[in-house]
């Protein structure tokens, strides 16, 4: 994002007294709108979300957004990707900026991952509206598209599809658990990158609920991020015999789930070793009987690390030992990698001004953003609103309309300094 000074169509936002309304009057503005979309999706039974990509909940929040940016006379455009963007300002301009985040969650997730960074994103063009505030560049608000990956199985889908980092027929190829196409689901073949776009924005920044309790220790409202550690999906496939439960000794099984099993406590243990994350949290048997030994069990490594070098040596490690276990198992082991993202380090300089904007601490994550995936392409920055459980992909997941409105109230000033300047 250039440095130099630009004159901006409203006096600068001199006084933060005359910026707007009392913190209280904004806070209650975000719990209306939050309200809006906040039944959608929701599972009565757990508390949970269920708005996996491009199904029935997602797609009423796409129309939500839709609603909502008409409302503020943003018109929308759609990249072929199933990613939204929703302008103020004329987006052939260029040197625009980028803010928003996704709808899309986990099973049973939490209700501020993703949509937080949206409804922020539209109450802070507000609070500039109000202001007298009119950028000097363009800015638009986006929603991705499956940026969990809970649904087609590779994270950030959306915003790999826009940047090219995925191949256009791989994503169209990926399948749900019920075989549905991305494709199918879309609509029509993802258009794939699209330079042209990409090359109109100058930066992002995305606004996120945290995702652990560093604001909470800190007592600060709100963050920058520095950095995403780098993580990645492996599947493992176990393939063994199906035979019957009752009748087959022991000591002529070939158990897949054995194999699974022991792979399940090494990814734990070669994580601890190595102050590193490793989760299997979603496993696949067939056929899936309670009388029947496993013909195969294929299992889920999500392994994160804060460098490189030691998520390749936690991944490998972990193969080797479920190798090692398959041999005496008279088990057989398929590892592929599913989805890797590099170690992710934003802006330096862009986070050191917002920083010092806001007064407000700097802090890494473990967590993947669609900001990871535009990093490599555009200076990009994120903000963190404090989460007072420090829970996240959960029902548990939470954060006070006060800090909501702390958020608010940053993007604001972030989107200000970033294109009035």
């Amino acid at each position: 994002m250039p440095r130099e000074r630009k004159e901006c169509s409203a006096a600068e936002l001199r006084s933060r007294e005359q910026q707007g309304r009392r913190v209280t009057d904004l806070a209650a503005r975000f719990r209306k709108l939050w309200d809006s979309l906040a039944p959608v999706g929701r599972d009565a039974d757990s508390g949970g979300y269920l708005r996996y990509a491009l199904t029935e909940p997602e797609r009423w929040l796409r129309a939500w957004f839709r609603d909502q940016a008409d409302q503020r006379g943003m018109p929308v455009q759609e990249d072929g990707n199933g990613n939204l963007f929703a302008w103020w300002g004329d987006p052939a301009a260029g040197d625009a900026l980028l803010t928003g985040s996704h709808f899309d969650s986990v099973p049973h997730g939490g209700a501020y991952d993703g949509p937080l960074g949206i409804v922020s994103a539209f109450l802070a063009v507000d609070e500039l509206r109000a202001a007298g505030f009119t950028p000097a560049r363009p800015l638009a608000v986006s929603a991705f598209v499956e940026e969990e990956g809970a649904r087609f199985g590779v994270p950030c889908l959306g915003s790999r599809l826009l940047t090219g980092e995925i191949t256009v027929e791989r994503a169209a190829e990926l399948r749900d658990a019920a075989g549905v196409s991305f494709a199918d689901a879309l609509g029509d073949r993802p258009a794939g990158a699209d330079p042209v776009l990409l090359g109109r924005f100058a930066a992002f920044v995305e606004l996120h609920v945290e995702q652990g309790r560093a604001l909470v220790e800190q007592d600060a409202p709100v963050a920058v991020a520095s950095a995403i550690w780098p993580h990645g999906r492996w599947r493992f496939d176990f393939h063994g015999e199906g035979n019957h439960a009752g009748t087959t000794r022991m000591a002529d099984r070939r158990d897949p789930m054995l194999t699974y099993a022991f792979t399940v406590l090494a990814a734990n243990k070669e994580a601890r070793l190595r102050d590193a994350h490793a989760t299997v949290a979603r496993v696949a048997v067939e056929p899936n009987a309670t009388n029947a030994i496993p013909s195969r069990v294929t299992g889920w490594l999500d392994a994160r690390a804060a460098e490189p070098q030691t998520l390749h040596g936690l991944v490998e490690a972990v193969r080797a030992k479920a190798a090692e276990r398959a041999k005496r198992d008279g088990t057989e082991l398929t590892l592929t990698e599913e989805s890797a993202t590099p170690l992710v380090a934003f802006d330096g300089g862009l986070a050191k001004r917002l920083a010092t904007l806001l007064d407000a601490p700097v802090l890494p994550t473990g967590a993947g953003h669609d900001a990871g995936v535009l990093a490599a392409h555009l200076p990009t920055a994120m903000l963190f609103v404090r989460n007072p459980t420090g829970v996240s992909h959960s029902p548990a997941e939470a954060a006070t309309d006060a800090d909501c409105a702390a958020g608010v109230t940053a993007l604001a000033r972030v989107l200000e300094e970033l294109t009035c300047r």
